[in-house]
């Protein structure tokens, strides 16, 4: 057996864990250190601050009496406070009976309900908050294209032409285009090698010979996805489809969907060279602008132009506001697939457990840490909403018992609430069960 043919593949799983191991970790730790915080400024302490679950590795005691340790099962975190029985914070009620007054007030039991509440919502804030401030300053990166438009890069292509960086479009085929209206001067361009480009050049109106404006460049290329599964790459551009010459992006848009799951052949030039590639398209069922979903045929490339626009500075309350909006649109995103998915709509094997999520972590790292990092902000708010859900044993759950105490005058009994912190347990399990079968059986 030939051992070194394997280590590729291992050397491939081990940056697959790394990748998923960072962006758990950086999750945790902010959605844990949420609960800590805000516990200590509510006059909560915290005894266990922990990375991970299982045996210790590695701990400190800092100057308040909380220790801080990483464990040895990465998959997750808790933070134990004074009077927690164990890590998802159950009461330990005869401890809190055997303390005094001023103790007890140091307890999640013993503190006033507004503290308890604002302590177990500031997880899922703090969630939402990293991924608001990661997806701002991935807009303040890339900034805000420049007006008036004007080529920061043209992409490597394989026909000859002569548009550059720096020119200023003017008209495409004789259609005027400018920053805001670009979609409208290019709808109705028939495909073709090049265009005429009337562009602005030191001064001067010239006419030159340019690609077509979005030709079936690859500019991102989707995680688990038919065209990552063979290692398609941003840069690539598909020349033929079937053997048939194609100019355009929606000409592979139209090829892919007519195939209706059929293997595709797809001829792909990458920097001056030319690859044969064959796929097999995916159904993907994809989220729309009015909340449903559309079930199509995609190998899970992204287009656009053939040229990067010049940028300016975003403004950081633009770049504010984008982050917002971001972590606004994943939230809403996940909770219209997972109702969906619950009535049929769409398939269930839409939901990944951790295989899944270690699998994409890895694609994402591989294609860059911008790219990481935004995955990373992604995963932040899907993680903060989740745990805003309305089950026992995650913080929406225990939102939910304060909901009860404030109007009931007391909180539910200590049976009661095992009854239901069992049940929300058992639910979570099968949840993950049911998750970790689709990573496994799903297409």
């Amino acid at each position: 057996m030939d051992l070194l043919a394997y280590l590729p593949d291992f050397g491939n799983l081990l940056f697959t864990l790394l990748a998923f191991f960072v962006a758990l970790s950086v999750i945790v730790a902010i959605h844990e250190y949420g609960h800590y915080i805000v516990g200590r400024w509510s006059g909560i302490h915290a005894e266990v601050f922990s990375l991970g679950f299982g045996p210790v590795l590695a701990s400190r005691t800092d100057r308040r009496g909380t220790v801080w340790q990483f464990a040895l099962l990465p998959f997750g975190g808790y933070v134990r406070f004074l009077g927690d029985a164990n890590a998802a914070s159950g009461p330990d009620g005869a401890a809190v009976q055997a303390m005094t007054a001023e103790q007890q007030r140091r307890t999640m039991q013993g503190a006033p309900l507004w503290a308890r509440a604002a302590t177990v919502v500031a997880g899922p804030v703090f969630n939402f908050i990293l991924a608001i401030a990661i997806f701002a300053a991935v807009a303040m990166t890339q900034g805000q294209a420049a007006n008036p438009l004007r080529i920061g890069s043209v992409a490597a292509m394989p026909v000859t032409h002569d548009l550059r960086a720096g020119d200023e479009p003017v008209a495409i085929a004789g259609v005027p285009v400018s920053l805001d209206g670009l979609d409208d001067a290019i709808r109705d361009l028939p495909p073709a090698p090049t265009v005429p480009w009337t562009v602005r050049r030191d001064g001067a109106e010239i006419t030159v010979d340019g690609p077509y404006p979005t030709p079936p460049l690859i500019q991102a290329v989707s995680p688990q996805s038919a065209a990552m599964a063979i290692e398609m790459k941003a840069g690539d551009v598909i020349t033929h489809v079937d053997g048939k010459p194609i100019f355009a992006f929606s000409e592979l848009r139209s090829a892919v969907e007519g195939a209706e799951g059929r293997p595709v052949l797809l001829q792909v030039w990458r920097a001056g060279a030319v690859i044969d590639f064959a796929l097999v398209p995916k159904r993907v069922d994809e989220p729309q602008p009015d909340g449903g979903f559309v079930t199509s045929w995609r190998i899970g490339i992204a287009g656009g132009l053939v040229f990067e626009p010049a940028t300016a500075a975003a403004n950081p309350l633009d770049a504010l506001a984008a982050g917002v909006a971001g972590t606004w649109e994943i939230m809403r995103g996940s909770v219209s697939g997972l109702w969906h998915m619950v009535t049929g709509a769409i398939s269930s094997c839409n939901m990944s457990g951790p295989i899944g999520i270690a699998e994409v972590s890895g694609q994402m790292a591989s294609q860059g840490i911008t790219e990481f990092i935004y995955f990373i902000g992604v995963l932040s708010a899907a993680v903060g909403l989740l745990n805003l859900f309305p089950v026992p044993i995650l913080d929406g759950g225990h939102l939910v018992f304060f909901a009860y105490e404030a109007v009931a005058g007391q909180p539910p009994s200590d049976r009661v609430l095992r009854v239901l912190m069992s049940a929300g347990l058992a639910l979570i399990l099968s949840m993950m069960v049911f998750a970790l079968f689709n990573d496994v059986f799903c297409p």
